[in-house]
């Protein structure tokens, strides 16, 4: 099984969760390293995957989504095109790569791109199971019981993951459970700066997906001038916002082909580089979660 970590959420989620006084020895904040670390050897211990890859943002706001839907992620901007990141965060991300080449997890980005499409990119090639692990709700649209992927959602924490299949999808959303990113365009979503259609809230959303199986097919219908199985009122904010949804797609799914180097995604037994691990354990304090990785790698 490959096991695939949005990285990004997830030592965001270990800085938000584990006090920054823990520091290293010089008094920096570690707790998103040290944090990221255990949560890496949790999953590992849980779940036993025999590939592992850490996906990246080499690109948290790219140009094709930006050119698609301007307000993607603006509210965000810190400034020039930056992301707003905690200034306590910001050095312990080297850190946080540094660590995982160390070990010998493969991490992987691609330029213009972010770590939901390198996701989208290495589910889309798998040949086998994967679990996706992520407090990313977009990224439910790759759910797919029949090969399967999953996602083991993080919003209770690690240790209380929430297992999202299409039967969840289906029973959360009420659309069948691939079909998440068409129900997401038309919802919106304002964390993403995506404003969706005017008056249509996730009911609305969700009986359009239904009545019509796809976006597509709805769009078709529009555009023939269908006028059934339209819930009230609907069928004019759609038009409304034509433009819209045409332009949405490319923002809300996930890239399957986005470039990716060659890279050996199986599961270390131990350290790709000893000496530079036991550096960094040095400099950062970090020996307590890295023994308890790789304690769990050797197993």
């Amino acid at each position: 099984m490959l096991m695939l970590l949005d990285t990004p959420s997830l030592y965001f989620r270990a800085f938000y969760g584990i006090p920054e006084s823990i520091t290293a020895p010089d008094g920096m904040p570690v707790n998103a390293v040290r944090g990221l670390i255990d949560m890496i050897a949790t999953l590992v211990r849980g779940h036993s995957p025999s590939e592992l890859a850490a996906t990246m943002d080499a690109d948290w706001r790219p140009a094709f989504r930006v050119a698609a839907i301007p307000t993607y992620k603006a509210h965000r901007v810190a400034h020039g095109d930056a992301e707003e990141v905690p200034d306590l965060l910001v050095p312990q991300i080297p850190v946080i790569e540094q660590v995982l080449d160390a070990v010998g997890v493969a991490r992987l980005e691609s330029p213009g791109y972010e770590a939901d499409d390198v996701i989208g990119t290495l589910t889309h090639r798998a040949s086998g199971a994967v679990d996706i692990v992520t407090g990313d709700r977009d990224l439910f649209q790759l759910v797919d019981d029949a090969r399967p992927v999953r996602v083991l959602y993080t919003v209770r924490g690690l240790r209380n993951l929430q297992l999202v299949d299409e039967a969840f999808v289906a029973a959360k959303y009420g659309v069948p459970g691939r079909a998440y990113a068409d129900f997401a365009t038309l919802r919106g979503d304002p964390s993403d700066g995506l404003p969706g259609v005017a008056g249509v809230g996730d009911k609305t959303a969700a009986a359009l997906i239904t009545r019509f199986g796809s976006l597509d097919a709805l769009l078709a219908a529009l555009d023939e001038g269908v006028t059934e199985g339209f819930p009230a009122g609907s069928r004019t904010k759609l038009a409304a916002s034509r433009d819209y949804l045409t332009a949405a797609p490319a923002v809300v799914r996930v890239a399957p082909d986005a470039p990716l180097p060659d890279a050996d995604l199986t599961l270390p037994v131990k350290p790709r580089d000893p000496e530079a691990l036991v550096r960094l354990a040095d400099r950062y304090g970090l020996d307590g979660p890295l023994n308890r990785l790789l304690e769990v790698l050797r197993r």
